[in-house]
This record gives structure tokens, C-alpha cells and sequence, in this order.
């Protein structure tokens, strides 16, 4: 079950935090075989990755190839910055008027052709903490679900001498063009279509490999449909809409939640449908939409807090309401949850879109009249959700984790020729997909 999974996560506090870099001189961790973990406090994508994989590490210790007293430290790159950086208030800065330029930067610019190699003057400048953390732990591997996490982990090996495979989990449905290519020991993607972005960047073929995206623990499992809905006080004869309009960040669902807003008058209409709004964290929209549909008198809508049973209320439902994140798009996928994808994307939600959409996994629209129409369209003919479950058949691997686990311990010990440089850029081929 997701609480209990989430209960457990919190629990292990020796083996997730992100330390303090000036007390970590003061923890003698080398005597343990060590996995780091490593992970970028953008968003909260990156960190769920991260979480997840540290779970699978935990599962399997004692089993083959993995050492009974295996430490898994699961850690904040940016906790180790020279300078203080906040990575969610930067990566609001994308999310508004500046989108396209975003957009721009990560689809076009150093993507696919010029590429950066991994080099060590970034790491020397911004990270000798993290450099100083390596030679104490001396870690068996380092996972990284974020370029910068990537980078620096690859800056570390080559100013320290200390040898590990460096393994990269990019966390949506394409790869950004500034990984560490060339440096990088591994990469577990969630497409074929990633593995042909790869190859024209001169990644061999024996350093991808077709995982997944690692999801949180307690998706794809069975669970009692009444159970979960009387447990939210949901109707059992109506088509469960979820509209995920939250997460731990209000900026990057401003959109979003104003195309929302243009469609309550016409909820109404949908009386076989009801409509669960999920606002995250996000108390003051929370209280904004409950006050709204209590003034408007809607019958057929909910609204919830942050919900812990998340895994449940989502194999419960019937159809998602949601922008294209990585993570979240995934979680559908294993939860067996159709898609509907709402607002114009960018950057990386965009090359989640394409993908899914292309696949025939998830319905977008981009404007308040088309969701509405989108939403009548499945109230006539709601056997049309089934097909984008078929779809979605393809991209769902529910046990990810446990393969990136895997993958990571085959690279442990495995010897590798390593140059060292301050700067390394170079060119790769052709891309295998137009942008």
C-alpha cells in the first residue's frame, strides 16, 4: 500500500538525507560498500526517481551481488554547492513568459550534435565538497536522476582518482542534450526511441539500457476499487476524473489551473462523470476551488488535500487530468490510469507529450473548449479509454527500480579506461529524431 510504502521511506533516515557538507567530515561511511544516490532538488521528479531507486537498493540487499551491509545514501547535489542555489525557484523561472526560450535551449541548443564531455572545472569551482565526500565514502556507484547530479559525479571521479561507474536515469521520455555522454558507464532509459537519440552521440550500445522510469513503490498493485472510493467518499456509478492541478510547486501549474477555471461552468453537464480536483501541497488553491464549487453548487466535484494513498486513488479512477511530467505520466502508466493531457508543453513535458501521444498512450488538448470537447467526447464514448490503456502497454515498466538496481551492481568492479581533462566538448552524429 502507498502510506505504509511512503511510512517506510521516511523511516529510513540513516540511509535518505541530503547532509550537511561541513559535517560529513565528522561520519567515518567508508567502511561500508556504498551507493550513492544522487539527485537534484528541481521539481520534485527527481527526487521521487531517486527515492524509488534507494527503495529497489534496499529490497535487494543480501541477494546476489548485492552486499549485506550495502549503505544507500541517497543525496542533494545542490546541498553541496559552493554557492547556495534554490533549484525549485529556478526552475520557476521556466515556467512562465520564458517557456518557448526554454524550450528552445533544451530541445535545440548542445542537443544531439555539439556535447558536453564531463570535465572537472565546473566540479573543482562549485563542488569540492562533494569532491571531499567522495574520497571519505569512496562509493561502489553513483546513480544520478539530474544532468547536474551526472555532471558533477563524473567531475568528482576524475579529480579524486576514485573509481566508480557514474549511471544516469534520465526521468522523462527523451534525453537532454547535456548529460555527461562520453563519461557516462550507463544509461537506463524508457524508450527505444531514447536508445536512437543515444546512439548518434557516440553512447555504445553496451552502456544503454531499456529500463523505465523508476516510479514510487505500490503502483500496479491490486487494490479494491470500493475500498479506495468509500474511503474518499467517491461515488461508485460515476466515471472517476482525476484533475491533478498540484504538486509541491504552485508556479508551474498557473496555466494549467487558469484553462481549468474556464471550464467549471461546464462540468455540470457531465453527470456520469465526477471530478476529483488533487491541489498537492497546495493549501491556499486547496481552499480557492473548494469555495468556488461550493458557491456554484457543482454535485459532481471533490476536492482533496494532499492525498497519501495516492497508488490507490489512482488505480481507483478512470481517467487523469494532467500536464506531462515525467514522473506522473509514468505513475498513470503503471497504475493503468488513461491520460488527458492538459496545456501547451515545453522542453521535457513536451518530448513527454509527443511521445505518448504518438504511441496513441494519452489524449492532449491545449485550450479550455477543447478539453471540454475531449471530455463529451469520452462521456459518449467512454470504451475509448480502453484503448489507451492497450497503447500505453508499450511504455509501462513497473519494476524499473529494481532493474536500475541490477544494472548498477553489473557495472561495480568492471574496469574501464579513464582520461582526464579539465574540458571536454565534442560532436556527435546526425540525431535519429528531428526537432
Amino acid at each position: 500500500m502507498a502510506t505504509e510504502t511512503e511510512t517506510q521511506l521516511l523511516s529510513h533516515a540513516s540511509d535518505q538525507h541530503s547532509p550537511d557538507p561541513q559535517n560529513t567530515a565528522q561520519r567515518d561511511v567508508a567502511a561500508k560498500p556504498t551507493v550513492i544516490i544522487m539527485h537534484a532538488s528541481v521539481g520534485s521528479g527527481h527526487k521521487s526517481a531517486a527515492q524509488a531507486i534507494a527503495k529497489a537498493f534496499r529490497s535487494l540487499r543480501g541477494t546476489d551481488g548485492f552486499p549485506k551491509d550495502l549503505s544507500i545514501e541517497v543525496l542533494d547535489v545542490l546541498d553541496f554547492a559552493r554557492i547556495a542555489i534554490d533549484g525549485n525557484k529556478t526552475a520557476s523561472l521556466f515556467t512562465g513568459a520564458t517557456r518557448p526560450i526554454y524550450d528552445i535551449t533544451w530541445r535545440y541548443t548542445l542537443t544531439g550534435r555539439l556535447l558536453w564531455g564531463g570535465g572537472t572545472a565546473w566540479s573543482r569551482i562549485m563542488f569540492p565538497a562533494f569532491n571531499a565526500y567522495v574520497e571519505r565514502v569512496r562509493p561502489l556507484a553513483v546513480v544520478t536522476t539530474h544532468i547536474t547530479a551526472a555532471n558533477v559525479a563524473v567531475g568528482a571521479r576524475m579529480i579524486t582518482g576514485v573509481e566508480y561507474p557514474v549511471v544516469c536515469v534520465p526521468t522523462d521520455y527523451e534525453v537532454e542534450g547535456f548529460w555527461p555522454h562520453k563519461e557516462a558507464d550507463l544509461f537506463c532509459v524508457a524508450t527505444e526511441a531514447m536508445e536512437e537519440t543515444l546512439r548518434p552521440r557516440r553512447v555504445p550500445e553496451d552502456r544503454i539500457q531499456l529500463t523505465g522510469i523508476p516510479i514510487r513503490p505500490g503502483f500496479c498493485a491490486t487494490s479494491s476499487r470500493e475500498e479506495t472510493l468509500d474511503q474518499f467518499g467517491l461515488p461508485h456509478d460515476k466515471l472517476i476524473v482525476l484533475v491533478m492541478a498540484g504538486a509541491g510547486l504552485s508556479q508551474p501549474y498557473v496555466r494549467m489551473r487558469a484553462a481549468l477555471e474556464q471550464t467549471y461552468p461546464y462540468l455540470r453537464r457531465f453527470s456520469s462523470m465526477h471530478f476529483v480536483f488533487i491541489p498537492g501541497r497546495d493549501r491556499a488553491y486547496e481552499q480557492s476551488v473548494k469555495r468556488t464549487f461550493e458557491a456554484m453548487g457543482l454535485p459532481n466535484v471533490s476536492v482533496l488535500g494532499y492525498v497519501s494513498g495516492m497508488a490507490e486513488l489512482m488505480e481507483a479512477a478512470d481517467l487523469a487530468i494532467l500536464k506531462s511530467g515525467g514522473l506522473t505520466v509514468t505513475e498513470c502508466l503503471c497504475a493503468d490510469l488513461p491520460m488527458l493531457l492538459l496545456g501547451r508543453s515545453y522542453g521535457q513535458e513536451k518530448a513527454n507529450t509527443v511521445m505518448l501521444t504518438s504511441l496513441g498512450a494519452a489524449l492532449h488538448v491545449t485550450t479550455p473548449r477543447e478539453l471540454v470537447a475531449a471530455l463529451q467526447r469520452i462521456d459518449e464514448h467512454p470504451e475509448a479509454l480502453k484503448a489507451l490503456l492497450v497503447n500505453g502497454e508499450a511504455l509501462k515498466r513497473p519494476h524499473a527500480a529494481e532493474d536500475i538496481a541490477r544494472a548498477t551492481m553489473e557495472r561495480v568492479g568492471v574496469p574501464m579506461e579513464r582520461k582526464k581533462h579539465l574540458v571536454e566538448f565534442y560532436w556527435g552524429g546526425k540525431p535519429a529524431h528531428t526537432r
